[in-house]
């Protein structure tokens, strides 16, 4: 079963709420969060990314911060304001970018069923990332970022979705980048309808937001017997609405090897030929080198294979990027950095163009279904192999702990 717990949230008053949220914190970097938030006195990332309020320079994991952290976050409870919901309650959040429609469930989940492994995770987690989070958490005695999960599909939970968003929303703001965030507030029998419906479900799965929900767990070491401090906040989507983009590749210099030198060893190594700025399968890559794209045939994995080392992020690096580029561990090695697919392929031509990169992969993105199998066999997906997109948006519904 899944458990799933209806919270109080505290939330911005809706005339605040479009003022109020913000980005992700983990999607941008200080400089990017303190351009968004410059001319936003209001914005979240004054609260999850604090450093954009002290000198410049001043490391992001200083105590400094997370104090500004807290003066802020006190100072928008006021400003805003934000409110706290008077009765526990479950936020119904859609989605929309385009023609994509998602519609999810916000509430709180259980710690326990994360660590004993029925919240699966796909994802290795970083010791300085969750240093950061679970300081921020017990500064401000909350959970400010939301955890996204995935389950599976079922008709009970889509038909109390729909039900609720025939009600007038509590939010209905459109972003910057064009993803309008629509949430509403559900009370009572629907409540308890949704919380039996879950707990029908075998398995939730950690879409994004691994160092939230492990930063969730070391925070409830931290607090023993708070009730609240055993969940953490999440917006759970079933899985065939869930949108995964590619996760794309650019590598700062070719090695040592000019281009031709390069598309020779290449050809040793896989099918090269014409190309296009998206590949039009799996199994396929589109490469972008000297002003023009190839289109690269990865070779298929051996039977018996394990899932996740025959996705072709994972066999790209194995027959590319480690053997002939020299790329070492991609999560730290310096001559690899990584372009979520939200960018498009024009994003890889122009580092390509600038100099700031030698050579662009275009991947063609990962399926739900690979991640789900993938978490399922306890297996751990190569890194930087899901982009998802929309995202969902920081200071709407914070849980107090």
């Amino acid at each position: 079963m899944s458990a799933l717990f209806p919270f109080r949230a505290l939330r911005p008053d809706p005339r605040a709420a479009a003022d109020v949220a913000s980005v992700p914190y983990d999607v941008v970097s200080t400089e990017e969060a303190r351009a968004l938030a410059s001319d936003r006195p209001l914005s979240f990332l004054h609260v999850t990314r604090s450093e954009i309020d002290l000198p410049a320079g001043t490391n992001p994991y200083d105590a400094l911060v997370y104090d500004q952290a807290v003066r802020n976050f006190e100072h928008l409870e006021r400003a805003a304001p934000l409110v706290l919901d008077d009765e526990p309650s479950l936020y119904c959040y859609r989605l929309r970018m385009g023609p994509h429609q998602q519609v999810g469930w916000a509430g709180c989940f259980a710690v326990d069923e994360y660590e004993r492994g029925t919240i699966k995770k796909h994802e290795k987690t970083r010791q300085d990332k969750e240093d950061d989070r679970t300081r921020h958490i017990l500064e401000l005695r909350a959970q400010t970022g939301l955890v996204f999960l995935t389950h599976r599909a079922t008709p009970a939970i889509d038909a109390i979705a729909r039900q609720a968003a025939a009600a007038a929303p509590l939010y209905d703001l459109t972003a910057a980048d064009g993803v309008q965030h629509t949430i509403w507030r559900v009370t009572g029998a629907a409540c308890d309808e949704l919380v039996a419906a879950f707990g029908r479900l075998d398995a939730l799965y950690i879409a994004d937001g691994h160092h939230r929900a492990a930063s969730a767990a070391r925070a409830r070491q931290a607090l023993p017997g708070r009730a609240e401090a055993s969940r953490f906040v999440a917006v759970a989507f079933p899985h065939d609405q869930m949108q995964i983009l590619p996760y794309n590749r650019v590598v700062k210099d070719l090695g040592g090897l000019s281009a031709a030198a390069f598309l020779d060893a290449l050809r040793q190594a896989c099918e090269v030929g014409a190309g296009s700025p998206r590949p039009a399968g799996r199994g396929e890559v589109t490469m972008y080198l000297d002003g023009r794209w190839h289109g690269l045939r990865l070779p298929a994995a051996a039977p018996g294979t394990a899932p996740a080392d025959g996705l072709d992020v994972e066999v790209l690096q194995q027959r590319v990027l480690g053997p002939l580029l020299q790329i070492g561990d991609p999560r730290t090695d310096k001559r690899i950095d990584f372009v979520g697919g939200i960018r498009g392929p024009e994003e890889l031509e122009r580092l390509v163009a600038s100099g700031r990169a030698s050579v662009a992969f275009s991947m063609y993105p990962v399926s739900i279904d690979d991640l789900m199998l993938i978490a399922d066999e306890g297996g751990i997906m190569p890194p930087k192999s899901t982009w998802f997109e929309p995202k969902l948006r920081d200071g709407l519904l914070v849980h107090l702990i």
